[in-house]
């Protein structure tokens, strides 16, 4: 009886250690996003706070030009909101373009109450996001979040990769650079 027991509060503690270590803190979804691939490509978006909602601004395009399928008057140019409702911006870059707007922190890896916009049709739709390790699922709907479309992006690794190479570079301008290409005759 000790024993089972024992190991009943053994479970219960660890799936509470593990539980712990899961949770979701609001900046975890601050960073960069790769969003699905589609037959124009995909974009890198970047998530940040400001003044405690969250915002997302595409940084990068995988095709950052049209091509001859958008007709000669396009083919070749920088793309740019050209379906935008107000006429004003239409000839602002999608680079740039900051698409999810307002959302707040609900709990359990979840934010919701804002907007994301679709550069595609220029239409704003209301939005939330769940993220589960590196997938954010972001959802725009209309009205009922059930009448909607989800796509899921996934977290950019090449951070990683640039925080590392920052990392390097900090430290070759401690000096640890030149000592190296004394040691192998470069200096």
């Amino acid at each position: 009886m000790k024993k089972t027991l024992l190991i009943a509060c053994a479970l219960v503690l660890g799936f509470g250690a593990a539980s712990t270590t899961l949770a979701v803190e609001p900046s975890d979804v601050v960073g960069n996003w790769a969003t699905t691939p589609t037959e124009k490509g995909y974009a890198k978006v970047k998530v940040f706070e400001e003044d405690g909602k969250y915002f997302g601004e595409i940084f990068w395009l995988q095709k950052p030009t049209y091509d001859e399928s958008e007709g000669a008057e396009w083919a070749g140019k920088e793309k740019v909101d050209r379906k935008n409702p107000d006429k004003g911006k239409r000839s602002q870059s999608i680079i740039g373009l900051r698409i999810v707007k307002n959302m707040k922190y609900a709990g359990e890896g979840q934010w919701e109450g804002g907007t994301i916009y679709d550069p595609e049709n220029g239409k704003t739709y209301k939005s939330k996001m769940a993220l589960e390790g590196d997938t954010l699922s972001v959802r725009g709907f209309i009205g009922f979040s059930f009448i909607g479309r989800t796509s899921k992006w996934t977290r950019v690794k090449e951070e990683m990769k640039e925080g590392m190479e920052d990392k390097m570079g900090d430290e070759a301008e401690d000096g640890m650079g030149d000592e190296m290409e004394e040691e192998m005759g470069d200096g």
